[in-house]
């Protein structure tokens, strides 16, 4: 039993480390997408990720990174899998994550929209809200594109500093 939970907690730290594929100053484990990990009684190795929206391009490099990372690590049966339910939401970045993307000049995501359970409302207007500035703190910021590098960012200036930044969109 011992061995066991030495192998769980061994392998778990591993797949935290694997760094995002579009994000990579964020770890799996920052943006809240390593959803679990587990050894079976056969020595099976299995990691649970859940993408950060449906779709998501960058699934396929992250579990082949933990998949090398475990097998690199001495792990010789390992699983990756996709868990969807319940789905991922800005609010799953830790808050070390949340430094590191300011740190890194990208604003880090307020709350995620909260939705009763149902039918989500449509709106068909432009939601407005406040992002403050990464680098120099600033509220005076306006939104340049909503489509950034990636899906999940989008293109913001600072009017004080006048330097541009990327913003995580909340989901």
């Amino acid at each position: 039993m011992v061995t066991a939970l030495t192998d769980i907690r061994r392998a778990r730290h591993v797949a935290e480390q694997v760094p995002d594929p579009e994000l990579p100053m964020l770890t799996l484990a920052d943006l809240g997408v390593l959803r679990d990990v587990e050894v079976t009684e056969d020595g099976t190795v299995i990691a649970s990720l859940t993408p950060t929206y449906s779709g998501c391009p960058a699934m396929a490099e992250m579990r082949a990174g933990v998949a090398a990372r475990l097998a690199e690590a001495g792990f010789a049966r390992v699983e990756v899998s996709t868990v969807l339910d319940p789905p991922w939401t800005t609010d799953w970045i830790t808050p070390e994550g949340r430094r590191k993307l300011a740190e890194h000049g990208i604003a880090p995501p307020g709350p995620a929209p909260r939705h009763a359970s149902g039918p989500v409302p449509l709106t068909l207007s432009p939601t407005r809200h406040q992002v403050r500035c990464p680098r120099c703190g600033a509220a005076d910021t306006e939104e340049t594109s909503r489509f950034g590098a990636t899906s999940c960012k989008a293109l913001w200036r600072c009017r004080a500093c006048r330097e541009p930044f990327e913003y995580i969109k909340e989901i």
